[in-house]
């Protein structure tokens, strides 16, 4: 577990921002609505994140292979699973 660093007396020592009354969060709004333009934009490009979706997807799936072959094919570095991929689909004439 990570020990504090700053204790609250140091924090409030250091902090200029003032608390919120109820009068502020009364007035509150969504950051959607006050920002419209950089929020869409901000929801696009989240929606757009990580690997592009592929019309043939990958099924996870459990199996049991002999130990020298999965040491050979991870000894060739990163993409051994697409690698064993394609070998396989050679094997099966697809």
């Amino acid at each position: 577990m990570t020990e504090q660093k700053f204790t609250r007396h140091d924090l409030d020592a250091v902090s200029d921002s003032p608390e919120l009354t109820e009068q502020d969060r009364a007035r509150a709004r969504p950051f959607a609505d006050v920002f419209p333009e950089l929020a869409a934009k901000l929801e696009t490009e989240r929606r757009t994140r990580g690997r592009p979706k592929s019309d043939a997807r990958k099924v996870s799936v459990t199996l049991r292979l002999d130990q020298d072959i999965i040491a050979s094919y991870r000894a060739t570095g990163p993409g051994w699973q697409s690698r064993m991929n394609d070998a396989l689909r050679k094997a099966a004439a697809l």
